[in-house]
């Protein structure tokens, strides 16, 4: 758990309001968080995760003050862009990042929250199936469903992902999923207002 811990996510002010450079900092060191589930099989999700952020901090970096918000990056990408946006820049890539910000937030919540198999307690396939299929599922084709499906079957046992999480220490089961539910605190609320303002200004597209 240390591994999310070090790297907590801003708590949000007043006018939920998220700035861009802190939640690109917070979210370039959730590919590690990944390897604990699976290095291997969870490869394209982190292989998205550094491609999308590289492509929104080319923009972010071009003018700091103007997109100092991620809704004032989206406003502006709107105003520059007219008929094509929200299909290109910055924005595409942020509508694509946030929903694996979902499947971890899903998939932690589904955890502190005690569900599991109760014939197979130490799995965690019961989670992660929930957070893809809330999350990604329906934004992916049927080959790109099935290659998920297999890979849901070579996730750790909980015990061992935990443990990574906490750095290969050995720490208890309700102390690691304690400090999970104080990680979720901010990282829920940024990911809900990340999904808010897509809503409100109409930028989501819905296509696999």
């Amino acid at each position: 758990m240390a591994l999310l811990m070090e790297h907590q996510f801003r708590q949000l002010p007043a006018d939920r309001q998220v700035e861009t450079r802190p939640f690109l900092d917070a979210v370039s060191y959730l590919p590690t968080f990944f390897d604990c589930l699976g290095p291997t099989i969870f490869a394209p999700i982190k292989s998205d995760i550094y491609s999308n952020l590289t492509k929104i901090k080319a923009v972010y970096d071009t003018n700091p003050g103007r997109y100092k918000t991620l809704q004032m990056l989206l406003e502006a990408e709107k105003e520059m862009h007219g008929g094509e946006w929200p299909k290109v820049g910055a924005t595409l890539e942020l509508m694509w990042l946030k929903r694996v910000l979902k499947f971890v937030q899903v998939f932690l919540q589904s955890l502190v929250d005690g569900e599991k198999d109760s014939s197979n307690p130490n799995l965690i396939r019961v989670n992660v199936t929930k957070a893809y299929e809330i999350a990604l599922k329906r934004y992916h084709g049927w080959f790109v469903q099935q290659l998920y499906k297999a890979a849901l079957y070579a996730t750790p046992y909980k015990s061992d992902f935990l443990k990574a999480l906490s750095k290969g220490r050995e720490v208890k089961e309700e102390e690691c999923l304690e400090k999970i539910r104080k990680f979720l605190i901010n990282f829920t609320s940024t990911v809900e207002a990340v999904y808010d303002m897509f809503s409100r200004m109409n930028a989501d597209l819905d296509y696999k």
